[in-house]
Order: C-alpha cells, then sequence, then structure tokens
C-alpha cells in the first residue's frame, strides 16, 4: 500500500478497498436522483462510522442534485463539519 493510502486510512478510519467499493458504486450512481443520493450518504456515514442528522443530509442531498453550490473538497469539508 502506499503512503498516499495509508494517509487515508488513518484520517477516515475506512480501508481503502471499502473506500474503492465506494468509489466503484458512485460511478455507477445518479447523483440527480435523491433516493440515489440519499443511500449513498448514508452509506458512507455508515462505512466512516459518522452520525449524520437529517438536516445534515438534506443539505448535502439539496447540494448534490441542485446543485445550488459550487462542489468542491471544501464545499465537502464544510457540510461534514
Amino acid at each position: 500500500m502506499d503512503d498516499f493510502s495509508k494517509k487515508i486510512e488513518k484520517k477516515t478510519g475506512v480501508k481503502m478497498d471499502e473506500l474503492m467499493k465506494v468509489a466503484q458504486s458512485i460511478k455507477g450512481s445518479d447523483l440527480q436522483d435523491e433516493k440515489s443520493v440519499r443511500k449513498l450518504v448514508r452509506k458512507i456515514s455508515k462505512l466512516a462510522g459518522k452520525k449524520v442528522t437529517k438536516e445534515k443530509e438534506d443539505m448535502i442531498v439539496d447540494t448534490l442534485v441542485n446543485n445550488k453550490k459550487k462542489i468542491d473538497s471544501n464545499t465537502i469539508s464544510k457540510m461534514l463539519k
């Protein structure tokens, strides 16, 4: 495993193979479909062991589905705080 993968695992607490599975599932997901996005948010939340409130889930879904904000790593980081 390379240093980058180790850093990600250390920071997230999630194994790289699990992250890769999520990445593969995103490739086939319709990020304009609310049900798909909610399922993905819940899956990532469970995988990371982080509770996402209903309000935060709604905000993430709304942002992704309706493209109300520019989506980049800073936007995602702010949503997860």
